[in-house]
This record gives structure tokens, sequence and C-alpha cells, in this order.
């Protein structure tokens, strides 16, 4: 039988079963003075293991994180899209003026994010101190006030607005974005 979801406000308690990059997620959220609501949950590799953690963390727009490269692998980006939207890669490429993008190797993702392939998340751009990766969020995400992500593991989900992401959290991590349409 599985457990209960519930949806609980701020960090946890001790911490001291987590891995240090989500505590450092949590670390930063409060520091910057970001209201988060946060939901605990078995390892959730696909969108679809993801719909009953979507259902607690409503009204938020639940997005995917892709990470993203060009051919050459020398530029990289992480793409948020809504759960439910395909990803094309010729209807970003043109709009970005980059060469056909493909998924990056895992390598990159923990390189440049400090996160494992599975738990991709826009909070990984904190640990992009070197500005490698490029952050492009679909314009129908933009739109939604809530959104949810994973903090840097696929363990936990947490619900902040986009308000908070696009205007506190991105430039305390000196990151910009840039808006897509899908």
């Amino acid at each position: 039988m599985k457990a209960e979801l519930k949806l609980r406000h701020g960090r946890p308690g001790s911490g001291k079963d987590r891995i240090k990059e989500e505590m450092a997620v949590y670390d930063l959220l409060d520091a910057l003075q970001i209201d988060y609501d946060r939901v605990d949950h078995e390892a959730a590799f696909t969108m679809e293991a993801c719909k009953a953690v979507d259902q607690v963390l409503e009204p938020a727009a639940i997005c995917k994180n892709l990470f993203l490269c060009n051919a050459q692998k020398t530029k990289f980006y992480m793409l948020m899209i809504l759960g439910d939207k395909k990803f094309k890669t010729k209807d970003i490429s043109h709009q970005i003026n980059s060469s056909r993008l493909s998924f990056a190797p895992g390598e990159f993702m923990e390189k440049y994010l400090k996160i494992s392939p599975g738990s991709v998340s826009v909070m990984g751009l904190m640990n992009d101190i070197d500005n490698q990766v490029a952050l492009l969020v679909d314009h129908d995400v933009i739109q939604s006030e809530y959104f949810g992500c994973h903090p840097c593991i696929n363990t936990s989900s947490i619900r902040l607005k986009m308000d908070d992401l696009l205007h506190k959290f991105l430039p305390a991590v000196h990151h910009e974005y840039t808006v897509v349409r899908l």
C-alpha cells in the first residue's frame, strides 16, 4: 500500500535523511524569502509517475524539465514545458538560433547542475555558477501563477510562484530566461 501524499509548508524538519543538494534548495529559498510547499513521495522518473503528486500540488503547472544540448555538446539548455506537451527539437532550435537539439548526456547534468538524471529541475541552476546552462521556458508555463518542480531530487516536489522564480530565484542565481513557444 502506498503512503498518503501530504502537502507540507516549507522545508522538512531535521533534514538528516536528505541529500545536501536538496537541503541547499530549501536553504536558498528560505534565504530569498520565497514561500513554497513540499510533498515527499517515492522516486518519480516519468510524468506518469508524477500524476498523484500533481494533484497534491494543484493549482501548480507541473513542468517537464528537459536538459538539452546542441550537436557539438558545447551549448546546454534547460527547457521547462508543461507536462502534457510534446518536445519537438525543430520547434525550439530555430527560436534560439541553435543547431538541432538533443538530450544532453547525464555527465553534463551532473557537472553543471549537480543533479542526476531523473531529478532535472530549474532549482539545479543554483549550482551552475559559470552559467553554462541557458533556461528556456515555454510561454504556457510563464502564464501559470504556480509551478511545481523537484528540489534537485526526485523523491520530493515543491510548489512555488512563477513570479518568485522569475524575479527572486533566477536573479539570485545569476540566470536569465528565454520564452519559447511550443
